[in-house]
């Protein structure tokens, strides 16, 4: 694989972060607790994600599904993907969250997207299991390891939040928004800002990602 797009969903694609709305909406009590200490890296994802969605129990599954339904999507992501799909870069979405939330969402596009991967669930028992092919020590869904996976020589990673960071700090080109560009100030790191997913497709065609792929055909 020569080049290779790697998007977040929750606040990324997303206008709002679903994944924290659901669990605040869900799990009021355990996302209070857990969530600010997940933010300030005191406490990680894969040690904090199951004491929240932990508490949810199973039979609630439908109405998670229902309640990511009618979630708004941020301006550009029609573009950004017939731009991608013009120029033969796959276009990998990779959620912190559960990848069923994506594709319920993303149902419309989902011809226009390689893949998606994220959290997955096993409601068999009485309260809800969260797991992933992708885990390691600090994350459910260690996004690095899901590039490390495609191994394309060239790569951009798109997000927002602290699911993020760490993949950040590893992908060559990063388009950062809201807390993901806070961490990345903080620790002194290049990345090029966005509001919309145009922002994006904009800066991806000035460094050359539309023309010289489609050139290469």
């Amino acid at each position: 694989m020569q080049r290779a797009i790697f998007c977040d969903f929750d606040g990324t694609i997303t206008e709002a972060e679903v994944f924290v709305a659901l669990m605040r909406h869900f799990a009021p009590e355990a996302a209070a607790r857990v969530l600010p200490e997940i933010y300030a890296q005191r406490l990680t994802l894969r040690d904090g994600l199951p004491q929240v969605l932990g508490t949810i129990p199973s039979r609630h599954w439908p109405e998670l599904e229902d309640f990511v339904r009618d979630t708004a999507l941020r301006p550009g992501l029609v573009g950004l993907l017939a731009h991608a799909k013009k120029a033969g870069i796959p276009f990998i979405v990779v959620t912190g969250g559960f990848t069923r939330m994506a594709e319920i969402v993303l149902a419309p596009y989902r011809q226009e997207i390689y893949a998606i991967h994220g959290l997955e669930v096993d409601g068999t028992g009485e309260w809800l299991r969260v797991f992933s092919p992708w885990q390691d020590d600090h994350e459910l869904v260690a996004k690095a390891a899901v590039i490390a996976h495609y191994h394309p020589e060239d790569a951009v990673c798109i997000g927002d939040s602290i699911t993020d960071l760490r993949v950040a700090r590893q992908c060559p080109l990063v388009c950062a928004r809201d807390r993901l560009a806070e961490y990345l100030r903080e620790e002194g790191r290049t990345f090029l800002p966005f509001d919309d997913l145009r922002d994006v497709s904009a800066a991806l065609a000035q460094r050359g990602w539309w023309q010289e792929v489609v050139h290469a055909q």
